[in-house]
């Protein structure tokens, strides 16, 4: 896999950073779509699409330097590094805390534009795990089976060796739990549902995909890695809130 697609004089583009934008600009125009047939305020979703990407951005990269603060701690130079070191699971998480924070605010109901926007999310994830592929980065762990991948020029993952392709796993299970939610969600649901839906089958994919990764730099906390740590804190939440909610309608 090449990383560096095009050069235009002393522009570059990186398939990583095409990917991104790719998934970024289809995942909007689907989320435009449907709120439009929805009949939600579009400038909602135009804020709320640039502040949970902002969000996203900050949560992803603070919580690779809480994962790899024993490394900063000797290298603090790592901080400075802003063009990789991201994790997905920080995304998610400062993504949707800056969208409550805007639903708060604008005093709109935050589970019915989360519903409508996890989608999309799971859609810009498959693309963005197609820029890992390309990239070299998250990649798997050795194997001898046939189904394997050998990088020959990657700056990140091992060179000349066969390696699960962890990328195209997850980027399979994104686009998957796409296509899942935007036919679950052609009908009237209760509030809040798909995006449960997303987080447990999200959490539950990746949860099984981390034993098949290669990169120890994405953190390790006993015998799971973080990512499976803080999925199986997903799903019980998830579930967690599910269940509060279901009681609450029962009782009232």
């Amino acid at each position: 896999m090449h990383n560096e697609l095009i050069h235009i004089g002393p522009l570059t583009i990186y398939g990583y950073g095409l990917m991104i934008a790719i998934g970024i600009l289809i995942a909007y125009k689907v989320v435009a779509y449907r709120a439009a047939s929805r009949q939600v305020e579009l400038s909602h979703v135009s804020s709320l699409t640039f502040w949970s990407l902002l969000g996203g951005l900050v949560g992803a990269k603070l919580l690779f330097w809480i994962t790899q603060m024993n490394h900063i701690i000797q290298d603090p130079s790592m901080v400075l590094n802003f063009s990789e070191g991201f994790v997905v699971y920080g995304g998610i998480i400062g993504g949707m805390g800056a969208g409550y924070a805007y639903c708060r605010k604008k005093k709109i109901n935050f589970l019915k534009y989360l519903d409508l926007f996890v989608p999309s999310l799971a859609l810009a994830q498959g693309f963005g795990r197609i820029g890992c592929l390309l990239a070299g980065c998250c990649y798997g762990e050795e194997t001898e089976g046939w189904f394997g991948i050998t990088f020959h020029d990657s700056e990140l993952a091992p060179n000349d060796v066969k390696l699960i392709p962890t990328q195209i796993l997850e980027s399979v299970l994104s686009f998957s739990i796409f296509f899942l939610l935007i036919y679950l969600a052609r009908r009237k649901r209760p509030t809040g549902l798909i995006a449960g839906l997303y987080l447990i089958l999200y959490s539950l994919g990746r949860f099984i995909i981390e034993f098949f990764r290669g990169d120890i730099i994405r953190g390790q906390f006993g015998a799971l890695a973080t990512s499976q740590w803080i999925a199986l804190a997903v799903v019980l939440l998830t579930c967690i809130v599910f269940l509060t909610r279901t009681q609450k309608k029962m009782t009232t």
